[in-house]
Formats: structure tokens, C-alpha cells, sequence
């Protein structure tokens, strides 16, 4: 069987008869079996960044890779590909499991996943496709499903003992699946919420079946009871079963319409119908993320809940135990590096992350101490606002009218550093700013900072967090146009029309390169000799030498046409493909930005579309 190992100036392979096995530049693995195509096909491959509208998870699913599209879409295949994923190992195991996610027949399913470990912290994904499509791996409360028989049977949750479900002889007449997902229940969040020291909570249990949404014989469910209650002892006025059906967003009380069958241990009572029937939702009613990309929401299952509790009113207090169960208590940290204090690293860190992370950090940046603990969902949006005469030094595809979006995922990194810029001027003293993180997506008007500060205690205010910042005095500033620093002369790379890159965007760039700065300055034509002398001139200082690397190159291609798509070649060459993505989101967004301009001027002809509007059925993969 042929072997291929693609490098990242490579997106697109051949697959004959004779099958192939596929290493992609992103680590994703392939093997087509022999036979899996009778004609040769092309597959091509794209990498996306996560966002909302590509990514649906369920309410305690956890995102743990990046998005990897394959084409052609729904190329159906005589035999099932192999596909390895990697992904970030997640921290939290128990009574959970690893799947592959997959768009198919415009919804969203989980395939039969593998899980192989090469290494320490280097797990793969491994599953069998029929088509190509998205893909991506999450993590999920175990599912158990089971065939149901006109025979009858009995589902168990493997996770969670005594919780079973078990349908009789005759409950349906035509075979149907039946699946169960249970969360567990920390001991310390209901008693907290409830200011109850002695209330207590069941697992969740999530049901759903396949076929008519009514049984013909009742069916029974058997919850444990809350930890710390005996059938024997307890007062059956404190004893809550709780339901919620989906769309509704409230918890129902039904302890008085079933007939609670209660043990030592277990509460049992029977249902006729899992769900009400609710119509599904409309794919054609979901935003698209990408042409010919359909996203129906994930459907949700009905839950059942068992409380304890001396409280008469609950469904209120169970909607707000339920969301404090799916929120992740994280800190944000703003550092700017030491040797270049206009480059801001901005990350969200779950709370148990934080000092390990600074540890490593602290190094090379230095900042405020990390904001106090707040709580965010999974794929909640959120955007960095920078305040007090402090603004982003460039045009970035993440960022809307200078504040910087993110999109927190408690297994990724969330992190970005952008380089920053002031009005004010710092030859006569620092400018002392600050960086303020909001809730949502960027809106039309940020919120004053006043207006913010008034909301901050607010329990629907968009304000989460501001943490200072200080652009230091320039040095070496005696009088006007003296400033030293990074201050440098203007410079732009390319021109308006076709997207051209500015100093700052150059400063992003260098600031990406890291070590592999020699090899993208041999591939733009540097010669070795040269390499040494910058070298040498700025040894122990690893960002000068990019830096100086990176600015030289650029003023001697200034005016040369074609210098944007050197750097952009030799960033592919030389295996930095993710630079090469942004540096390419930067250009796109210049252009469109340069025709927005044309059409309000008048200049062009009023159905002139943007720079390639094929951009509609080509997406920009950062804009995320």
C-alpha cells in the first residue's frame, strides 16, 4: 500500500484502487483501504478553528480538537476510511468517554471512536468513515443504547449503578433504539445553592428512543437515591422528581402524577413516553457557518432529576443547579512581554490551569496578577476591549472595530497576543491603559467605561474582568520625532488594492516565528552568511534577531511587486502553514476593506461585488 506524508504547502492527494495510507501536515492520519474507490479521486483537506455555528455540543460535551473538513463532501466510499484525530487528553475521565463528531445527511452524529496513545499526552481519535464531511472529537457523559424488542429488555448505565431502565414484554411492536447519558452531581453544589447543608440530588439522567414518542406499555426508571437518604428514613414531603422536556427552559415537578415506588436504596416510577413530540428543527433554519454547510441544533433529551430538599419551590432553584453544572470557573490574564511591552498575550484559563501556566509564562512576560474567578459555558463568546488611550496595532480577521473576540473552549488554549498602539505620547510619560473582557459578541457600542464600572455587580452585566497595562516611556526621547523604541519607519508590503501587510502586521508575524526564523529567512532568499551576522549581533535576544530578520527583508522589497506572496511561499516552506492562514486572513480583510471604500466613494460601479466573491463558496478559515 502506497504511504504519503504531505507537507503543509500541500492540501489536496490522489487515491487510486490501490488504496493509500495519508499523514497530513496536521498530524491527522488516513488509510483508504484497497477497493475503498474504483476511479482515482482527489481529496483535499482544510483546517478551521473552532467557533459556535461549526462546533455543536451538547450542554456537558467538551470540544477537544480543531475542525477538520475533508472533500468532496458525501463521496460515498465501497469501504470505510480510517481516520486518526488528535487531541488534547481530557482532564476529567471518569464516567465520561472520546468521540469523533461528524456531519451527515445535514445532522450531526457521534461515530464509534478508538482511542490509541502513541505517547504521554498524545492520544489519537481513531473511527471508520463512509463519507467525507467535518469532523472533530469531543468529550461526553457515557451514552448506553440498547435495541428494544417487542420481547422487552432491560438498559443499564455502565457508568452509574442503579440506574436502569427497564421496558416489559409488549411495550412496543416494532423493534426501536433507546439511549441514556448520566452526569453526575458534585455533593457540594446543591447544599451551596440551597444554603441547605442537608439537601441532596440524584444523578441526571438523560433519556431518548427512536420511533413513536408514546409506549404502549408503561416503562420503568430506576434513579438511586440522593446520597446520604434511605428509603427507610426519609420524609417523603422532601422528595422532588423533577422533568424537563424539550424546548422548555423550566423544570417541572411530577412527584404528584407518578406513583413513586421508593427502596432502601432506589426510587422507581414509570413512564408511557420518554419526551413530548416536539417537531425538529429546520436545518434550513440555522445559520451557515460556510456554503453548503447545514447545522441543526443538537437535539436535546429529556432529563429526570431526584431531590431532597425542604424547599417547596424547585424548578427555579433546579434550572440554575443545572447551568451551574455545565459552567467552567476560569480566570483571564493579560501579560505584556518583557522585552517588547507592546506585545499583549490575552488568555482565558480554567481555574486549575492558571499557576502553571504563569509559571511558564512569567519568564518571558510580565503583568497583573490573573482576574478573580468567573464562570463561562462551553463555546461562550466573549471580546477583549483595550481602554484609556490603548488600541490594537492592526487590522486582524478576530478583530471587530479594535476589540480582539474569543470563543472559550475549557480544553483549548484560548489564547492570542496581539500588538498594541497609542495616540498619546509617551516621549513626556507611560501611558497607563487597561484591558477589559466582555461577555457576547462585539456590540454596535461597547459600553463606556463608567457605564461598565457601575455594572459590574450587575447579575446580567457583560463586564467580567479589567486588568492594567502600561506602554512604558519611549527612551532616548529629547524632542519631537526622536522616539526610539519599536517605532518604525512606515512600511507596507504589497498595495491597497491586492492587500498589503503594515509594520504592525509584520510585527505579528515575527512575534509567531519563534526558532524557525533561519529557516523562513534561507527560503526568502537571505543568504547564510548573513543569518550569522544577525546571529551575532543579537545573540541572547531571540526576537531581535527575528525581528531584524524580518524588517531588513522588507525594506529592501519595498516597491517590488510580489514580496507578499514570497513571505507567504516561504512561510508554507518552511512548515509554518499557520502564520501563512493569518497572513493570507490579513490580506483578504485589506481587500475587502479597500472595495467597501471604492463603493462608498462611488468610484466603482454600484454591483461591484467584494474581492473575490467567490470568497462565498471559499470562506476565510480565520474568521472565527
Amino acid at each position: 500500500m502506497p504511504r504519503l506524508l504531505l507537507t503543509s504547502d500541500l492540501d489536496s492527494f490522489a487515491v487510486t484502487s490501490l488504496g493509500c495510507s495519508v499523514t497530513l501536515a496536521c498530524g491527522v492520519r488516513l488509510q483508504f483501504p484497497v477497493g475503498a474507490t474504483a476511479t482515482p479521486v482527489t481529496i483535499r483537506y482544510r483546517l478551521w478553528l473552532p467557533e459556535p455555528r461549526l462546533v455543536p455540543l451538547g450542554p456537558h460535551d467538551s470540544l477537544l480538537s480543531g475542525v477538520l473538513e475533508l472533500q468532496p463532501h458525501g463521496v460515498a466510499f465501497q469501504k470505510d476510511v480510517g481516520l486518526w484525530l488528535l487531541f488534547v487528553p481530557p482532564r476529567a475521565r471518569r464516567c465520561r468517554e472520546v468521540v469523533v463528531r461528524t456531519l451527515s445527511d445535514n445532522s450531526w452524529s457521534d461515530l464509534e471512536t478508538h482511542l490509541e496513545e502513541e505517547a504521554p499526552k498524545r492520544l489519537w481519535a481513531h473511527c471508520q468513515v463512509p463519507h467525507f464531511s467535518w469532523f472533530f472529537v469531543v468529550s461526553r457523559p457515557v451514552s448506553d443504547a440498547c435495541l428494544v424488542p417487542p420481547e422487552g429488555t432491560l438498559l443499564c448505565s455502565s457508568g452509574h449503578p442503579g440506574v436502569k431502565v427497564t421496558f416489559p414484554p409488549g411495550a412496543t411492536e416494532e423493534p426501536r433504539h433507546a439511549r441514556m447519558q448520566v452526569v453526575r452531581v458534585g455533593s457540594r453544589e446543591l447544599p451551596a445553592l440551597l444554603g441547605e447543608p442537608e439537601a441532596a440530588a440524584s444523578p441526571l439522567l438523560y433519556l431518548s428512543q427512536s420511533g413513536p414518542p408514546s409506549f404502549l406499555r408503561p416503562v420503568t426508571v430506576q434513579l438511586p437515591l440522593p446520597p446520604g437518604v434511605t428509603g427507610l428514613s426519609l420524609d417523603r414531603s422532601h422528595l422532588h422528581l423533577l422533568y424537563r422536556a424539550p424546548p422548555a427552559a423550566t423544570w417541572d415537578d411530577i412527584t404528584a402524577q407518578v406513583a413513586l415506588e421508593l427502596t432502601h436504596l432506589y426510587a422507581r416510577f414509570q413512564v408511557t413516553r420518554f419526551s413530548w413530540s416536539v417537531p425538529p428543527p429546520s436545518a434550513s433554519s440555522v445559520p451557515h457557518p460556510c456554503p453548503g454547510l447545514c447545522t441543526p441544533l443538537t437535539p436535546s433529551l429529556p432529563r429526570y432529576w431526584l431531590w431532597y430538599t425542604t424547599k417547596t419551590c424547585v424548578g427555579g432553584l433546579a434550572r440554575k443547579a443545572w447551568e451551574r453544572l455545565r459552567l467552567h470557573h476560569v480566570s483571564l490574564i493579560a501579560l505584556q512581554r518583557r522585552r517588547d511591552p507592546e506585545q499583549v498575550l490575552l488568555q482565558c484559563l480554567p481555574r486549575n490551569k492558571v499557576d502553571s501556566t504563569l509559571r511558564r509564562l512569567l519568564e518571558r512576560y510580565r503583568g497583573p496578577e490573573p482576574s478573580d474567578t468567573v464562570e463561562m459555558f462551553e463555546g461562550e463568546k466573549f471580546f477583549a476591549a483595550f481602554e484609556r488611550g490603548i488600541n490594537v496595532d492592526a487590522d486582524r480577521p478576530d478583530c471587530v472595530e479594535g476589540r480582539v473576540c474569543f470563543v472559550f473552549y475549557s480544553h483549548l488554549k484560548n489564547l492570542k497576543e496581539v500588538y498594541v498602539t497609542t495616540a498619546l505620547d509617551r516621549r513626556a510619560q507611560a501611558v497607563r491603559g487597561q484591558v477589559s473582557f466582555y461577555r457576547g459578541e462585539v456590540p454596535e457600542e461597547v459600553p463606556e467605561e463608567a457605564e461598565a464600572a457601575r455594572q459590574k455587580r450587575g447579575a446580567d452585566a457583560p463586564w467580567m474582568a479589567t486588568l492594567p497595562l502600561k506602554l512604558p516611556r519611549l527612551r532616548g526621547s529629547k524632542g519631537p520625532g526622536q522616539g526610539a523604541g519599536l517605532s518604525l519607519a512606515p512600511l507596507n508590503l504589497g498595495d491597497a488594492e491586492t492587500g498589503f501587510l503594515t509594520q504592525s502586521n509584520l510585527l505579528n508575524v515575527a512575534g509567531r516565528l519563534g526558532p524557525d526564523w533561519p529557516a523562513v529567512a534561507l527560503h526568502l532568499g537571505l543568504p547564510y552568511r548573513e543569518l550569522q551576522r544577525i546571529r551575532h549581533e543579537f545573540r541572547d535576544d531571540l526576537d531581535g534577531q527575528i525581528r531584524h530578520m524580518l524588517f531588513s527583508w522588507a525594506e529592501r522589497q519595498a516597491g517590488q511587486p510580489g514580496a507578499v506572496g514570497l513571505l507567504v511561499e516561504a512561510l508554507e516552506q518552511s512548515d509554518r502553514r499557520d502564520v501563512a492562514e493569518e497572513v493570507r486572513a490579513v490580506l483578504e480583510l485589506g481587500r475587502r476593506k479597500y472595495q467597501e471604500g471604492i463603493q462608498r466613494t462611488s468610484l466603482a460601479p454600484g454591483d461591484l461585488g467584494p474581492p473575490g466573491s467567490s470568497a462565498s463558496q471559499s470562506p476565510e478559515p480565520a474568521q472565527t
